[in-house]
């Protein structure tokens, strides 16, 4: 996040006659304009951009949809002669397009009820040691706060006996659905620091805080507690927004609070995307490398 990759694919999206399809959880979202990044409408006349404002604020949007999102994009664009971007740093909706998603078994609402009931009787914590005595091998992979993704790997343990680290474990994620060349953009860690503070502090300046102040009241009608309680709500700088906006702090706290939590999630990419030896690094500035690369691979 921040690294510059947005503005350096719609530049050689226009190289190589190709269009982007964006692998972001929060730009797939109508009305969360500012505090996702979304490329500017001057990009998005120069370059087709796919998969950004989907669906609404107060619907479900999870990586098997943008998976099938995806592919009927890319298929689009393949059939106009055309090239494809896929950009972004979600790293489960990159994976799911290239190598589908295993087929665990589906929601169970009482189960699913159960644990965040549990979850809110005796807090997070606690229902993060039941997933550790339930299957280590995810707990080592989900974050203890990531309610959402505990409640999912409890609820599949619940319905199958079976640990939603052996499902993923048979899939395998063969990654073989298309021929792709993966590049990722590294970035020091003080100059990203540095990149993360300015563009949170452009977002004030641009209108962060009344882009999530309508929001609450148009799919809340009103700003209290932490808001309207939505998935896409509780994105990053949205839901410190909200709680400024509620009265939980003040507006520096809040600023502070987005730097801080932008600075960890972009260390938890690294990690992610640290893993996959198929990707290329290079350095932002290094456009002639990664033009080069990009040259050999469609060629």
């Amino acid at each position: 996040t921040a690294c510059g990759k947005s503005a350096l694919a719609c530049e050689l999206a226009g190289t190589f006659n190709a269009e982007i399809v964006s692998a972001d959880s929060v730009q797939v979202y109508r009305s969360l304009d500012i505090g996702s990044a979304k490329p500017t409408p001057e990009q998005r006349r120069k370059i087709a951009h796919h998969l950004v404002d989907v669906v609404e604020p107060d619907e479900d949007y999870t990586a098997a949809r943008f998976a099938d999102d995806a592919q009927a994009a890319v298929s689009d664009i393949l059939s106009r002669d055309r090239n494809v971007f896929v950009v972004g740093g979600t790293g489960l909706y990159i994976k799911a397009l290239l190598g589908g998603l295993f087929a665990g078994p589906g929601a169970d609402a009482s189960v699913r009820e159960e644990l965040l009931e549990f979850a809110q009787a005796s807090g997070t914590e606690a229902l993060y040691e039941r997933l550790k005595e339930a299957d280590p091998e995810a707990a080592k992979r989900t974050h203890p706060n990531n309610v959402r993704r505990v409640v999912r790997a409890l609820e599949v343990f619940a319905i199958s006996n079976k640990p939603i680290s052996e499902f993923q474990a048979e899939h395998g994620f063969s990654e073989s659905r298309y021929d792709a060349l993966k590049i990722g953009i590294n970035v020091e860690r003080k100059e990203l620091c540095e990149a993360i503070d300015r563009r949170v502090d452009e977002m004030i300046v641009s209108g962060l805080v009344d882009e999530v102040r309508v929001l609450i009241e148009r799919y809340d009608g009103r700003i209290d507690g932490a808001g309207p309680g939505l998935k896409s709500m509780g994105s990053l700088g949205y839901k410190e927004i909200a709680r400024y906006l509620s009265g939980g702090t003040g507006l520096s706290e809040a600023i502070a609070e987005i730097k801080k939590n932008t600075r960890r999630y972009a260390k938890r990419q690294m990690t992610w995307f640290r893993k996959d030896t198929d990707i290329k690094w290079y350095s932002s500035a290094d456009k002639t490398g990664i033009i080069a690369r990009i040259r050999r691979h469609l060629s």
